[in-house]
This record gives C-alpha cells, structure tokens and sequence, in this order.
C-alpha cells in the first residue's frame, strides 16, 4: 500500500479509531428542510467535544467536488477525516482534500467512459446532468422513475456486450448513474477498511448512515453498525426489506437526518450521544478526566446562547466565566489586538444580547487536543461565526492549565486567534 495516496490521515490518531462515522450528506447529516441547521450544529458540538480527538468522520456522497465544496459554503458542515466522492469513484483524504490515485487506477478495469457516453446516447430518456457531475469514472443522468428500471436493465445489457463492467445505481427517484462495477459507496468503504487493516489500525466500530438507494451498498459492508434516518426514501427501505430487514445492526431512526445519526449512536452505545447544545445551562464538567475539547465547545456555546440573550445576564455568570479565565492572561484577536483575558470578559458581558432575534451562530470544527505539560493543554479549532447571511473562520489556539484552585478544576491561559478564508473578510454565503 503507498503512503503517497494521502492516507498518511490516519497517523492524526495514536490508534485505531473508536468510533467512525459514514455518512451520505444531503438529507443525511444535512437537512435541507431545517433552515436553522439545528440538527446539524447539535451533531457538529457533540463531535468536536467527545469523538473528534480519537474517531474519524467520513464523508460518502454522490456529489462532486465541485458542488460538495458549494455545499461546505452553505451549511455549517464539519471538516471530514475523508471525503467519498461521487457515488464512491473518488477518495480524498484531509481538508486539503488529497486524491486517492490507488483507488482511480483500480476503477481503471473493464472501464471506458468513451463507450459509456456512446450506448447512453442511444436513450433519449436519459438526459445528462450538469458538466460539473460529469467525472471520470461516473456519467450522470436523470430519468423518471416510471423509467428508470427498464433503461437500467437495457442499458447494462448494452455495455456489457461493448465489454464494459459496470454498475447502474438510482437514486432520489431522478438521478441514474453509470459506475465502474468495482465503484460505490459500499466498495469505497470496503477499501478503507482493508486499507485501516493493512497498517493496523482497524476502526472499533464503523456506524454507516443514509436516506437513499445508492447508500444501501453502505449497508451490506459486513461488521458494521446503520442508520437509516426517519426521513428514508422508499428505494432504501424497499432494499433494506429485501436483503437486511432481520439484522438488528441496521435500525431506521425515528429522528430526521442528523439527530438520526446521534440517536443510533445512543441506540447501539457507541460513546456519548447527548450535544452539549442539548444542555440548557452547561454546568461544570463532571467527566473522571478532564475533557479540552468539551470545555472549548462549552465556552463558544455559551458565547453564541450570551450574544443572543439565550442565557439570563448575571453578574454571576460573568463571575464564573472570570474564574476560569486567567486575569492576567493574552488575548489576541485576529486583527492583532491584544488584551488582557479579564479585559476580553468585560467586553463580552457589554455585547450581552447585540445578536438577539437575528440569525447568529457559533460551532468549532476540526478541534485537536495536545498534553504538553503535566497539567497543560493546548486546543487548536476553526471558530466559525454565521451572522446573518456571512459568516468568519479564524483559526483559534488555547492555552488551558488543568491544575489550578478553581471551582472547575481548569483555567484558560491563553488564547490566540488568526484569521482564515481571506484574512477576515467576511465569506458571503451562497444562496
């Protein structure tokens, strides 16, 4: 197995991962029907704080890297371990998004796309989707579902006799595409998991989660957990009924998207499934270790419900907030000002409610943890701020010493935070 296929990400763990996580996007973990993304933030606070630092997030989704990354500018998504690409024929690795060549070359075999786009042009059912899904090893098409399993049978037959080994998935009632037959959501996966095999650091447990039938492939990977989200489209449960409906390792949420995945997550006791957004008042930590990731998602969240006056304004939660900030410690804004940390309290208790009744959120993504010292930390995360129709990411370093006289056991030293996406510009969000 080469190194240079950019699956060097798997040495960001120490060891196998405990948990990881496949999951389709659209209507998946992204719901499309919920404007405020609450699932999705609640999903996003629970990984930073308890999975991110020993667990991996896959992404697995039939779009392209062009309209996945329009995606990313639209929804608060986190920042995936690897990324699964249209349907299951690309493979990318990290935020920087390196292409798996091993993966490209093995799709290579009895595969033609020239003769693909020559048989499929003999269906005039069959009209092309956008250039931009049209990739190397997938021609994309849609077809009306009174269609589309007669042209899939015809079709397959066709190819076969132009010495083509190839495979037909459809999904969303609308979209058909035509895939190398070793291709697919469910073979991506298959190889990922030999790959974990082969440098042993095979994941603990593997939790696969779809809506649609070009995610049941994802279902058929032997050892592993599902989830079909409640809002599961009637090709998945029909094949779910046909070949897997007596496995007790797939279960049909009875939450949508998002707040599925966290519920199975809950139903076969993978880790901790309840958000920290699900938590009205945040109390202090009553975790037998001290947890990093949990206190930075604890504080932004309580920045973001304090600037939206979600939380009662008191002297005492100031004071709180003064008792595990260092007074004499630095705080660096991305602009390069520099503050005093009791200083950078006062000012936020002054910004109480500047954010109430408008569209104002705050989530942490891609959140790393390093012990230092015996009893110091230091937490590196994207801060992301969505404000009305823009949104801020900088990139935020904390300083926490877990050895002081405070009622919660820890204090924030100090913080550094530099911009990211432009140098501070806001990023306008696609509509």
């Amino acid at each position: 197995m080469n190194q240079s296929s950019g699956f060097n990400i798997m040495y960001r763990l120490n060891s196998s991962a405990q948990l990881m996580i496949v999951s389709d996007l659209d209507y998946t973990m992204v719901d499309h029907d919920d404007p405020e993304n609450l699932a999705l933030l609640k999903f996003n606070a629970l990984w930073e704080a308890y999975y991110r630092h020993d667990s991996l997030l896959v992404f697995s989704t039939g779009r392209s890297p062009t309209i996945y990354k329009q995606l990313r500018k639209e929804k608060p998504i986190l920042t995936p371990d690897i990324t699964v690409l249209s349907v299951g024929t690309e493979i990318m690795y990290g935020e920087s998004m390196v292409q798996d060549h091993e993966w490209e070359q093995y799709l290579d075999k009895k595969w033609n796309r020239n003769i693909v786009t020559e048989e499929t042009a003999k269906f005039p059912e069959l009209t092309l989707q956008p250039e931009t899904e049209q990739r190397p090893h997938k021609v994309s098409f849609y077809v009306e579902k009174v269609q589309a399993s007669k042209i899939m049978k015809a079709l397959t037959e066709c190819l076969e006799k132009r010495g083509l080994d190839v495979k037909i998935t459809y999904s969303g009632s609308i979209a058909l595409d035509v895939l190398p037959k070793g291709a697919g959501k469910g073979q991506a996966l298959s190889y990922l998991l030999k790959k974990f095999q082969y440098y042993g650091k095979p994941p603990a447990n593997t939790l696969v989660c779809g809506d649609s039938g070009n995610d049941a492939e994802l279902f058929s990977v032997p050892d592993v957990y599902g989830v079909m989200v409640s809002n599961a489209q009637e090709e998945l449960l029909q094949w779910h009924a046909e070949n897997a409906g007596s496995n007790p390792n797939i279960i049909r949420a009875s939450e949508r998207c998002a707040a599925g995945i966290v519920q199975a997550i809950g139903n076969f006791g993978l880790g901790p499934n309840i958000s920290p957004r699900d938590i009205s008042d945040l109390p202090a930590s009553k975790e037998q270790t001290f947890n990093p990731g949990l206190e930075v998602v604890k504080f932004y969240l309580f920045y973001e419900r304090w600037k939206r006056a979600e939380v009662q304004k008191s002297e005492l939660s100031l004071q709180k907030l003064r008792s595990v900030f260092y007074p004499p410690g630095i705080f660096i804004h991305p602009s390069g000002f520099e503050q005093h940390l009791n200083q950078y309290i006062d000012g936020l208790g002054a910004s109480y409610g500047n954010k109430q009744g408008t569209n104002f959120r705050v989530w942490l993504d891609r959140v790393s943890l390093a012990q230092i010292g015996v009893d110091a930390w230091l937490v590196k995360f994207d801060k992301w701020e969505l404000s009305g129709d823009t949104r801020e990411r900088c990139l935020t370093t904390v300083l926490l010493s877990s050895k002081v006289e405070v009622p919660d056991g820890f204090r924030w030293m100090h913080v550094h935070q530099t911009w990211l996406d432009g140098s501070g510009k806001r990023e306008q969000i696609s509509e």
